[in-house]
């Protein structure tokens, strides 16, 4: 352990909470919904916070901090384009309807 070990566990643990509500809320809502789109945006957070783990874990176990960095930002950049793909993907007509009973 170094002297960036507190800082990398508690920035890897905000973006875990905060991107896994994300893709918590994105995936809910594409199952109401169905929409293709918000499909994207739940996977592409979803890889984000995984490669996050999966660099914090890399460091923890001691292994080197280059392949941390390394796991980390290739998953980063891969959710990003999942992310981006989100913004394109086609979306269809969805009807929504709620039922009021008096």
């Amino acid at each position: 352990m170094n002297e960036y070990t507190l800082p990398i566990a508690i920035a890897n643990t905000a973006t875990v909470l905060t991107g896994g509500a994300i893709a918590l809320l994105a995936y809910r809502a594409f199952r109401r919904t169905g929409s293709a789109a918000l499909r994207a945006v739940a996977a592409g957070f979803g890889v984000i916070v995984i490669g996050s783990i999966l660099g914090g874990g890399v460091h923890l176990l001691g292994e080197t901090m280059g392949l941390g960095i390394a796991l980390q930002s290739s998953a980063t950049a891969l959710g990003f384009a999942i992310l981006l793909y989100s913004l394109y993907a086609e979306t269809t007509d969805i009807t929504v309807t709620t039922e009021l009973s008096v």
